[in-house]
């Protein structure tokens, strides 16, 4: 497996913000962004007695995907527990959950269970683990090079939270951070798995009203297209809209250059899309 590393850090404008992108996307098809950085430590080392590895989270996960892939190429099974799969994506499979079908997923629509036999081996929901500080910290170190000198903060959208805590640990400069899943409650709770100490923390900005995690909502898509339009890069569909109000709303609280992730995920585009064409079609 090659991956694109260093990420390549651009430089663009939108509404008036100046901003630098570190393309994280464009690591790999199968291992982007996140994806990529959270789970290097396995990609980077042999891990043995290893026959099985077992995730959790939604049915179009691009954890999932990449989770699948990597199973694949180690020849491991990859068992994937969901709350519920939707009838539509059940009789017409697409994105990530028919890909990481395709790739041998065996999908447990069940709870997790309470134990699994020692030759299995968990990965937390989005890869939030310990063992992801392994590949952030690299993008750490990226970003203080390609940074030095630059009054900068980092900003990312966040569901585990677990890419923007690791950057905040180890870099030199701010990160700034949205929850995208629940609130910033939720998200301090989710920091706190992987780190007790608050003062490593990132700093966490609400968004400026509620957005229930996954619906479809206009003002996504239209903040979607507009960044495509304007920058010419296609963003996530799920969690960058939003990072992009909240940047939009935040910036003068900021108050320096913006350094923006982008953590991939646009293999989950195709399901969003489908989604956004079958909600508008009907309304």
């Amino acid at each position: 497996m090659t991956l694109s590393l260093p990420s390549a850090l651009e430089k663009y404008s939108f509404e008036g913000i100046d901003f630098y992108l570190k393309r994280d996307d464009l690591i790999s098809e199968d291992f982007s962004g996140n994806k990529a950085r959270k789970l290097m430590w396995l990609l980077d080392h042999e891990v043995s007695g290893i026959k099985r590895i077992v995730s959790y989270g939604s049915a179009q996960s691009n954890a999932m995907y990449s989770l699948s892939v990597l199973a694949q190429m180690c020849g491991w099974e990859f068992h994937y527990y969901v709350d519920h799969v939707a009838g539509y994506l059940k009789a017409h499979p697409h994105g990530n959950y028919r890909y990481a079908l395709q790739n041998g997923m065996q999908l447990h629509e069940a709870p997790l269970p309470d134990a699994f036999p020692s030759d299995t081996l968990l990965i937390e929901e989005g890869g939030r683990q310990k063992e992801a500080e392994y590949g952030v910290k690299m993008l750490a170190k990226e970003l203080t090079e390609d940074l030095a000198g630059c009054d900068v903060a980092v900003f990312l959208p966040s569901g585990t939270g677990t890419t923007a805590l690791f950057l905040q640990k180890h870099l030199p400069f701010p990160v700034f951070t949205t929850p995208c899943v629940g609130d910033a409650v939720y998200l301090k709770r989710q920091f706190g798995m992987l780190e007790e100490d608050c003062a490593l923390h990132p700093t966490i900005l609400e968004p400026p009203k509620k957005y229930h995690f996954g619906k479809l909502y206009r003002e996504f898509f239209k903040i979607w297209i507009e960044l495509k339009e304007k920058t010419g890069v296609t963003f996530d569909l799920l969690y960058d809209p939003l990072g992009w109000l909240v940047l939009l709303a935040y910036r003068e609280r900021i108050g320096r250059e913006i350094c923006y992730i982008h953590q991939g995920g646009l293999q989950g585009n195709e399901s969003m899309l489908k989604r956004y064409e079958r909600k508008w079609k009907q309304s």
